[in-house]
């Protein structure tokens, strides 16, 4: 089983780039955009949401299915992930689905992986999947720049 990673920035930026070299007919990249929410009003009873997205591209001769998981990032659990604001957190999640009820995980805990066919990816042809981001409403923050950073691991 290979990994590939890459970052995955939140409300502050993206740098993705593959941390391992692989053979001449397995090679991937991964990239993400910003799941940026943009200004949280904590007085709103709708939720805040947002999508981003994360892409998988690879070439070779490779056959089967690639799943594509999210870390926790800084909240250490899938059950509600945080964003930092220096002592400051807010709740937030990531999901595979635009109703925002299957958070994006690794498969454990009742979180979901995203599933990547080969024959698509491995022609070199950029698989985009969303993430769908949301920030539960009424939360009593104080104002600043809140941010987490994911990690997005692609094994085959």
């Amino acid at each position: 089983m290979k990994r590939l990673w890459a970052s995955l920035c939140l409300a502050l930026g993206i740098a993705c780039v593959p941390q391992s070299a692989w053979a001449l007919l397995d090679s991937c990249s991964v990239s993400a955009t910003e799941v940026g929410f943009g200004i949280y009003d904590p007085f709103s009873s709708s939720p805040a949401d947002s999508t981003g997205t994360v892409t998988v591209t690879c070439f070779g001769l490779l056959g089967g299915i690639f799943e594509v998981s999210l870390s926790t990032g800084q909240s250490g659990t899938y059950s509600a992930r945080t964003m930092a604001s220096g002592g400051n957190s807010l709740n937030y999640n990531l999901y595979t689905n635009s109703s925002r009820t299957s958070i994006w995980g690794d498969g454990t805990g009742g979180t979901l992986l995203q599933s990547v066919n080969c024959v698509l990816v491995c022609l070199g042809i950029p698989n985009n999947l969303t993430v769908y981001g949301r920030i539960p409403a009424r939360q009593d923050v104080p104002a600043g720049a809140y941010g987490d950073s994911i990690t997005v691991t692609v094994n085959f």
